[in-house]
């Protein structure tokens, strides 16, 4: 059994991606990466994404800036996801990604906006309304 802030985690991350997400995060995992993943759970998503201090769609925001920064694709993928879920609109989204064009780089953000549009596009094939 797993402790109580590992439980939390599960619960925040599963509240901000969604269970489908959540199994495909789990169907992912390995003998090598279970350990990162139950670290990540606790830590990130039990500790960081359940304090009060700021609301989830400012989180998600931040998130969506700095993994675009990072060009960390898949995460962003996965973040603008999240961004949706926690009440983020596509026109928050489109600010965000310009924000960090100036400050990251054209480059980083026509990126971005690439991948923004493949969450769009799976979000609405899968009858999902974004706004």
């Amino acid at each position: 059994m797993k402790d109580a802030l590992y439980r939390k985690g599960m619960k925040t991350r599963r509240e901000i991606l969604g269970a489908g997400r959540e199994q495909a995060i789990l169907n992912e995992e390995d003998d090598f990466s279970m350990p990162l993943r139950e670290f990540t759970t606790r830590y990130v998503w039990g500790e960081l994404w359940s304090r009060k201090g700021l609301p989830r769609k400012t989180r998600s925001l931040i998130n969506v800036a700095l993994l675009t920064a990072f060009k960390s694709r898949q995460e962003l993928k996965t973040h603008i996801r999240g961004a949706l879920n926690n009440g983020c609109t596509k026109a928050e989204i489109r600010e965000v990604l310009l924000q960090c064009g100036i400050y990251a780089g054209i480059p980083v953000l026509r990126e971005a906006v690439r991948v923004a549009q493949e969450v769009f596009a799976e979000e609405a094939k899968a009858g999902k309304r974004v706004k």
